[in-house]
């Protein structure tokens, strides 16, 4: 069935959204855009010049493009906070939804997008680029091959100096710091590694306000850690923050009982360049492209957007869900692990997972 092009309809044309489309742009001959919904017209406009969109109908209400718009699945890139809202009208209007990180800002939020989709028989393709990206596919082949042995421990962090969203600073937008913005990478990637199978967490947080490293004008924390584990006896660490300058760093660790493997997904260029004047963009989150650096050769790509995006397509068109890690109850299941990390870390204790066998 996929000689006939899936119809997207996407929600937002800023950052998130430019990263879905770069991808939409690479299999034209599976995907078409055919609406953006935008309260900005202009930015809707610079998002289909800048990959040569033509053919969409633009709008600036998500309730009317929903019923209008002849569309298989709806994208979701807007603000956290705005996730459950519009993916609950989709999925009630016959559509699947793709829903970008987090799943939502409150664990009764995503249980919610989870239910609807259940009762009106549609599916949630939950947008964790991480298992999409090549460097990890790779990695994963080696450990299933058997050559660095059992992995007995991951650590895995997202960090950066800040995030694009405007809407960061207040819980209520976004559900917390740098652990639900960041951290729900490393996060959702080792639930899905482990198919959700996790024994017990504990876990720290710079507190937010205040308390916090850097970002005193933030609400939620600007750094955290948790260490977790898992059913199999496997550990993991995982963090993420706000403090990091330089440019994002994307790192994951495996230890195992013969050898290891450490994966660079963002400062893993083959170009190693230097500037007096600086370069245009080397890398996402850089602050200065001056002196010497290493220009990201394809992020996008590197990054896991287009595998992701990709498999989406296939499976909205053979009606199926997608595979672990990248499915609403994935995204659901991250949403409440993280959740029971501030929870750790407002307590101060360990938490056990009651649905551990």
């Amino acid at each position: 069935m996929m000689g006939k092009k899936i119809k997207v309809l996407l929600l937002g044309s800023a950052f998130a959204a430019d990263l879905h489309t770069d991808a939409y742009a690479r299999i034209r001959e599976k995907a078409e855009i055919v609406g953006i919904v935008d309260k900005e017209s202009d930015r809707i406009k610079t998002l289909a010049r800048r990959y040569d969109l033509t053919g969409y109908k633009a709008y600036n209400d998500v309730d009317l493009a929903i019923a209008d718009s002849d569309c298989d699945v709806v994208d979701i890139c807007l603000p956290n906070f705005l996730h459950a809202e519009s993916a609950v009208k989709a999925l009630r209007a016959g559509r699947h939804v793709i829903i970008e990180k987090p799943l939502a800002t409150t664990v009764a939020d995503a249980q919610l997008i989870v239910d609807t989709a259940i009762e009106y028989n549609k599916h949630v393709y939950y947008a964790e680029d991480w298992i999409g990206a090549p460097a990890v596919t790779k990695a994963l082949e080696l450990i299933d091959s058997g050559a660095i042995g059992e992995v007995k421990f991951v650590r895995a962090r997202e960090c950066h100096s800040g995030s694009h969203s405007p809407f960061v600073k207040k819980r209520e937008f976004c559900g917390g710091g740098a652990m639900i913005h960041l951290g729900i990478h490393p996060v959702g990637f080792i639930l899905s590694l482990k198919n959700n199978q996790w024994d017990c967490l504990t876990a720290l947080t710079s507190g937010g306000g205040a308390g916090n490293l850097i970002h005193h004008d933030m609400e939620g924390e600007d750094w955290a850690g948790a260490m977790i584990r898992f059913t199999d006896g496997t550990t993991a660490v995982l963090e993420s923050n706000f403090v990091t300058l330089g440019g994002m760093e994307d790192v994951l660790d495996f230890y195992g009982t013969k050898g290891c493997l450490h994966i660079d997904l963002t400062f893993s260029s083959a170009i190693s360049a230097y500037s007096v004047s600086g370069f245009d963009y080397t890398v996402e989150k850089a602050e200065v492209t001056t002196g010497w650096s290493r220009p990201a050769v394809d992020e996008k790509y590197n990054l896991g957007y287009v595998t992701e995006i990709t498999h989406f397509m296939e499976c909205v068109s053979r009606n199926e869900d997608a595979k672990p890690g990248l499915r609403g109850v994935d995204g659901l299941e991250a949403v409440k692990v993280i959740n029971l990390i501030y929870k750790s870390a407002a307590d101060g204790t360990q938490i056990k997972n009651p649905a551990a066998r």
